[in-house]
């Protein structure tokens, strides 16, 4: 019983599988709205006010970072969690695939949300005047509350490997 309840427990890790799949789809929707923001940008970028462009610009660093960190996790989770994921000796094998655990993946993930968490901090500092005090406040305090559980986290990870 005991042999059987353990392989079912093993097995079950393929459950994650179409999870890790549909981030494809994900990460594709992701790329359709990047193109979309990028057709609507171009044809104005003559006639924007240099603030607007930034705030742009920093609207597809932002998507680009979701992007990044989809795909980490994607193929991170996969490899942790599912299957080694075996790659022909003549295709392009990502030079970090296979090299993160399951600490650096959470490293990876908390600080690709910080930067997140920056970016958009950036932008509302770009349209201060359109943005409430308070509200600021609170978007302040959750950039540092993302920042400093970044922070403990990645030094949690440092001690527990020493």
């Amino acid at each position: 019983m005991e042999h059987f309840v353990e392989r079912a427990m093993y097995a079950s890790r393929w459950i994650m599988a179409p999870l890790y799949l549909g981030m494809s789809a994900i990460l594709l929707a992701l790329g359709i709205k990047f193109f979309q923001e990028l057709w609507h940008f171009i044809p104005h970028i003559l006639d924007m006010p240099d603030g607007e462009v930034i705030l742009k610009l920093l609207t597809f660093i932002d998507l680009t970072l979701v992007g990044s960190l989809t795909l980490i996790v994607m193929f991170s989770g996969y490899e942790n969690f599912v299957s080694r994921i075996d790659i022909e000796t003549s295709t392009e094998k990502l030079a970090w695939l296979g090299t993160h655990d399951y600490g650096s993946l959470k490293t990876k993930v908390t600080s690709s949300i910080v930067a997140i968490s920056s970016i958009h901090l950036l932008k509302v500092f770009m349209n201060i005047e359109a943005i409430a005090s308070d509200r600021l406040q609170w978007y302040v305090i959750i950039h540092l509350a993302l920042v400093i559980s970044a922070f403990f986290m990645g030094y949690l990870d440092k001690i527990t490997k020493h």
